[in-house]
């Protein structure tokens, strides 16, 4: 069975949105970030490595100052041809704020689904689209996010504001803008872009690696994550 990329994507918005509030209590909780230096421009770099073998690299750079995001690049390549690919950045308290490893493949199929990658990088706190609403309620608008050319992607976007986002982890805290914005800065966001064509057909269907965990009538192929990078601060 095969349907359209942006048909896949575009289903199932709120069954992501609730998997990704489950990222909480997996893992050992960090301190919270005292938001030095918040009066400050930081910039971070992410190197993008491969998920779930699907041969996609690439990098990202981004400068953050108070709540904001002034400008943030994402240059990847290798990705599913001519394909939307869904992207944020991720930060959780309670999450290690790292890349999954096979270790998380809990039902031992071979490949890192996107639940199964939370306790490693976070719930969604902000959504890489390229126009509108940037925060984790726009997480897989697929009509927003970037459609890959022949495999790459280049995206640039400025003045992304960091929201408030409940489950982050912080005890009393629900997750405040100043809260994920002093981690991101310390270098704890992680950065994912999904969507991997497993059997290489050029489509998002059932073949690949069957249905979605998230919803049945979506393929995994169209939410599983391509590559993952933490935003490291430079020095």
């Amino acid at each position: 069975m095969k349907r359209s990329k942006t048909a896949f994507l575009g289903t199932s918005v709120l069954a992501l949105v609730a998997a990704a509030s489950l990222g909480t209590g997996s893992a050992s909780a960090h301190p919270q970030p005292a938001g030095n230096g918040a009066d400050r421009t930081v910039t971070l770099k992410a190197e993008l490595d491969e998920l779930n073998n699907s041969g996609a690299t690439g990098w990202a750079t981004a400068k953050v100052r108070n709540q904001k995001i002034q400008h943030i690049d994402v240059h990847a390549h290798g990705l599913t041809p001519d394909a939307p690919h869904a992207q944020h950045i991720h930060y959780g308290e309670q999450a290690l704020n790292e890349c999954p490893t096979a270790a998380l493949d809990s039902n031992n199929d071979g490949r890192i689904n996107t639940v199964e990658g939370i306790p490693a990088y976070g719930p969604v706190v902000v959504s890489l689209n390229t126009t509108g609403d940037t925060s984790p309620a726009s997480f897989l608008d697929v009509t927003r996010f970037p459609v890959s050319d022949n495999g790459s992607l280049r995206y640039s976007r400025d003045n992304i504001k960091f929201t408030r986002v409940a489950g982050t982890g912080y005890a009393g805290g629900g997750g405040t803008a100043k809260q994920i914005a002093d981690a991101v800065r310390a270098g704890e966001g992680v950065l994912v872009i999904h969507g991997v064509d497993y059997n290489g057909n050029g489509e998002y269907d059932f073949e690949g690696a069957g249905a979605s965990e998230l919803d049945p009538n979506l393929p995994a192929e169209a939410t599983d994550p391509a590559v993952c990078g933490v935003l490291k601060v430079v020095k």
